[in-house]
């Protein structure tokens, strides 16, 4: 039996948060335990490397069901002139990894993650997936640690900006579609993608490399087709923000 005591965030009572934990958890607003913040922030590639402390993909699971939520009735509110299929699309859009990565970026949160060292030197800080997936840790985080409704509040001040951005909608529906109309507009030739896989059959991870003309971009996924998904929106985005 170890003599230092557990809580259920994984850490020990001698525990002490990171600054940039501290500092963080000011920036969200929001009365949110800087254990289980910082837990939000664990990235199981660390964890690998840590002699498997927890990681933050369970947060991840409840911050999912949180942001889904949240956005759908605001939506249903905001939008009485949408129907269900359009009211679909943009939530659909708004809880996409490509903008909750989008969030993420906008809040410094790449900065905070705590990742392997593999991860970190191959970009994770700015991978979207990782972003959008401590993302929704956060929100979980934040609803174990202040309830619902300041959950709420937290995802509905973090999606504003891009509500009323009809833009992104259809760049986060139809990524690849949206990739060729991108091509095209610079003159490119059509986006060439290159997969591979990683992993057990039971627990195959995909990541793909997307090219267009000088740019290229990676994303990964359970399957194929959202590897390039995640990849098509990583490229459409540097594409859009460079020649905007």
């Amino acid at each position: 039996m170890t003599s230092q005591h557990q809580n259920n965030t994984g850490v020990g009572s001698d525990w002490e948060p990171d600054p940039g934990v501290v500092a963080f958890a000011e920036q969200l607003g929001v009365p949110v335990s800087l254990e289980l913040l910082e837990l939000a922030l664990t990235h199981r590639s660390y964890a690998y490397e840590h002699g498997g402390v927890p990681h933050n993909e369970r947060l991840e699971f409840l911050g999912d069901s949180i942001l889904g939520q949240a956005v759908t009735v605001m939506l249903y509110r905001d939008f009485p002139e949408l129907d269900e299929g359009q009211l679909a699309k943009r939530r659909a859009s708004l809880v996409s990894t490509i903008a909750l990565a989008e969030i993420a970026r906008g809040i410094g949160l790449g900065e905070q993650v705590r990742l392997g060292k593999g991860e970190d030197l191959t970009g994770g800080r700015d991978k979207a997936s990782i972003l959008a997936d401590t993302m929704e840790a956060v929100i979980g985080a934040t609803y174990l640690s202040a309830g619902p409704e300041q959950a709420t509040a937290l995802v509905l001040r973090l999606v504003d900006p891009l509500v009323n951005n009809p833009e992104r909608f259809g760049a986060a529906m139809d990524p690849k579609t949206s990739l060729q109309e991108a091509a095209a507009l610079i003159g490119a030739s059509a986006p060439v993608y290159d997969i591979v896989s990683t992993g057990p059959d039971h627990n195959r991870r995909f990541v793909a490399t997307v090219t267009v003309g000088p740019y290229t971009a990676t994303g990964s996924g359970s399957s194929k087709k959202h590897a390039e998904m995640a990849a098509a929106l990583e490229a459409w985005t540097d594409i859009s923000a460079r020649t905007s």
